[in-house]
């Protein structure tokens, strides 16, 4: 295995798997964007901003879940399915904190009272949220099987240790 300053002593396999995770999360996590945009429009005509956001971050909660568990971390554990249900909704729910928090500030520390503003200011939420989320996610709620984890680092190891032997052996046959 090569170190280089920029992998961290990680594989490049490594860094590609977390480049296919972090934009497998952004596609889910822009589809609930969409979906929250969409439901808080429509509840911003019935609801203080605050309370529509909370109401249409459920929303969008409860379809991420899908995707996450589904498609972004489909290899994760799933022998403790209930411990996982139970921290995505506890970690979901400390990111509907910041995000209302965050819109709770700018709409009415700002005085931002519009609808445009509102939703706005709940873009900014969000993506203060997300950094929160993706953190959270990964590290404590679909964790991945660790034998398999460990299997995969170690046959890349064996593989980049027999590519850098046949690249040499090439070398010295010229």
């Amino acid at each position: 295995m090569t170190v280089t300053p920029l992998s961290g002593g990680r594989t490049p396999s490594a860094l590609r798997r977390l480049a296919n995770e972090v934009a497998k999360f952004g596609i889910v996590g822009i589809s609930g964007l969409v979906i929250q945009l969409v439901a808080l429009a429509v509840l911003l005509d019935f609801m203080q901003p605050v309370r529509a956001n909370i109401v249409a971050t459920l929303i969008a909660i409860a379809t991420n879940y899908v995707g996450y568990r589904y498609w972004v971390y489909r290899d994760a554990d799933k022998k403790t399915r209930s411990r996982e249900i139970t921290l995505f909704l506890i970690f979901s729910g400390v990111g509907l904190v910041i995000q209302n928090g965050v819109l709770f500030a700018l709409t009415y520390g700002l005085g931002f009272h519009t609808k445009l503003e509102n939703m706005i200011c709940t873009v900014v939420g969000i993506g203060v949220a997300t950094l929160f989320r993706f953190w959270a996610y990964r590290t404590w709620v679909f964790k991945a099987v660790p034998q398999v984890e460990e299997a995969v680092e170690a046959a890349e190891q064996i593989l980049a240790a027999e590519h850098v032997k046949r690249a040499a052996a090439s070398r010295s046959a010229r």
